[in-house]
């Protein structure tokens, strides 16, 4: 019993490494030509996609896939551009310690813009 159960597993392994070893050049024939433009649309739509979930997911892809451009959401500053414009203001020069500090804290949170200068 035991040496048939070995001939059934030693067969199935022969069955599957037969099959892969077939599969693979079709896989690699099928990988070389060019992606049609929905699947390349597809593609790329899904990586600007990263990050949203849900309806709005859905949504962003329904109009990315449409070729339609969504309005991009206001671009978020970096800390260091945040440090760099509220350092720019000129309320910020004239401050000394804690004021500064006080102002700084304010700005960088985003409650206080810096003024043009």
């Amino acid at each position: 019993m035991s040496s048939r159960i070995s001939l059934m597993v030693a067969s199935l392994a022969l069955a599957f490494a037969a099959s892969a070893a077939v599969a693979a050049p079709q896989a690699a024939a099928g990988s070389t030509p060019a992606k049609n433009s929905q699947q390349q649309r597809m593609t790329d739509c899904n990586k600007q996609a990263t990050g949203k979930t849900g309806d709005d997911r859905k949504a962003f892809m329904s109009s990315c896939l449409k070729g339609e451009s969504p309005a991009a959401p206001a671009a978020k500053q970096t800390q260091q551009e945040k440090m760099k414009a509220c350092n720019a203001d000129p309320q910020a020069k004239s401050l000394k310690g804690d004021a500064r500090k006080s102002f700084m804290s304010t700005c960088l949170k985003g409650d206080a813009a810096p003024t043009a200068h």
